[in-house]
């Protein structure tokens, strides 16, 4: 496996992903920040996945949440020092 020690997304699976997001946001928020089906009717992670893996455009989207979550947590943990 060819390392990668500058992307974040490397090693994660959309699993992972997803359940940090679901910590993070909640599905109420996930709701919000997406305003996808998947998200709103009866949620669950499987469903969740089916519909990611189907659609490369809504994976991308929530892969970007991702990151963007990443970099808040990153700042907020730099100003906390």
């Amino acid at each position: 496996m060819e390392q990668q020690p500058n992307n974040p997304l490397h090693g994660k699976t959309l699993e992972m992903i997803l359940n940090e997001l679901v910590d993070h946001y909640s599905w109420v928020g996930l709701v919000i920040k997406f305003k996808m089906n998947c998200f709103r009717s009866d949620p669950s992670i499987k469903s969740c996945l089916k519909f990611l893996r189907k659609n490369q455009w809504a994976r991308d989207r929530v892969e970007e949440q991702y990151l963007w979550m990443l970099t808040k947590k990153k700042r907020k943990n730099r100003s906390n020092k």
